[in-house]
């Protein structure tokens, strides 16, 4: 039985999504298939399928192969600039999708038409009060504020910051917050600023369900905050978007990576947008290698810098269970007094 303050707290949370707890699974690619998605759900939390570059095909498969695990709400994450996004709208319609998430930058009005012509909320993702208000005169049905402390692509802002910047002034629309969320205490706080709900990712890593390799899992067992640090950028002239990951070979291999192409334009050898395309290259396939191949040392080990929290490998109900006890012990002090 959730405690009667915290089920106040997030009843706009809940509501939004049909869950027992206003708890979003963050997208993880390779690692937010069925399996962990429909133990979030069916622990109370909401699943998203993280569609990643999925095909039409492989995401109708994946959505229907989560249904036979779970009769509990759960969402997709897709992002815009899918070559092929309008058919994973589509897909999305069909299977009767209620939530569809969409990240990786502004979705055009017409995409977040034709999912709520089709009956589904949609999610954006606001990395600043200002695109946050662009983004509900868009249409959007809510929002995850998502800080720099999260892992994977990340902004250049904090959580604490943004929740401080967006939560006292856009209340149109239910706010999840994301980014560094590890424990139960903060989940209360950022309540009760006024957000309907959080959004956490690498603390259901390691979950039982996770399908993520063992070395993967060990990985995150044995770092600490400080081993989860953002890509490096070389030079201003080349920008890379910042992804934060445990540090590991492969980091310094990006590095070096970049020095030798910078080099290589420098002198001639290459265009600009030869340069940049072949440093964005550098990570293609790292994630899964990393994911399911086990390859810790070479591939990309995506991390928030929550994963010193991350202590061992459970079932995801027993995380979800701890999420809620820890929420509910920081109410009750203040009840008291």
């Amino acid at each position: 039985m959730v405690n009667s303050q915290l089920k106040s707290l997030w009843q706009r949370g809940t509501e939004f999504l049909g869950t027992k707890y206003a708890i979003m699974g963050g997208a993880m690619s390779w690692v937010s298939e069925r399996n962990l998605v429909s133990s979030l759900s069916n622990s109370g939390a909401f699943g998203v399928i993280a569609c990643g570059s999925m095909s039409p095909e492989l995401l109708e498969k994946e959505i229907a192969e989560t249904k036979k695990l779970t009769n509990k709400p759960f969402g997709v994450n897709l992002i815009i600039m899918h070559p092929q996004l309008a058919e994973l709208v589509a897909v999305c319609g069909r299977q009767q999708v209620t939530h569809v998430v969409l990240a990786g930058g502004i979705p055009s009005g017409d995409t977040i038409k034709s999912i709520k012509e089709f009956g589904g909320k949609v999610i954006g993702f606001a990395p600043s009060a200002i695109i946050g208000r662009k983004l509900v005169r868009s249409g959007v049905d809510a929002l995850v504020i998502e800080g720099s402390e999260a892992g994977g692509h990340i902004g250049p802002v904090s959580t604490s910051v943004l929740a401080q910047e967006i939560l006292p002034h856009i209340k149109e629309v239910p706010v999840f917050v994301a980014g560094g969320i590890g424990r139960g205490e903060v989940i209360t706080g950022y309540l009760e600023m006024g957000a309907s709900g959080v959004q956490l990712g690498t603390r259901f890593v390691c979950a039982d369900e996770s399908i993520a390799h063992p070395k993967f899992k060990e990985a995150f067992i044995r770092a600490q905050a400080r081993d989860a640090m953002p890509s490096v950028q070389i030079d201003p002239d080349f920008p890379v978007i910042p992804v934060r990951a445990l540090i590991n070979k492969a980091t310094d291999a990006f590095a070096r990576c970049q020095h030798e192409v910078i080099s290589e334009f420098r002198s001639g050898n290459l265009d600009k947008k030869e340069a940049q395309l072949k440093i964005e290259h550098f990570w293609a396939g790292a994630l899964k290698k990393a994911v399911i191949d086990g390859d810790i040392e070479n591939g990309s080990v995506m991390a928030g810098q929550s994963v010193g929290m991350v202590t061992k490998i459970e079932p995801m109900q027993a995380i979800v269970d701890e999420l809620i006890t820890q929420a509910e012990a920081h109410i009750e002090p203040c009840k008291a007094a």
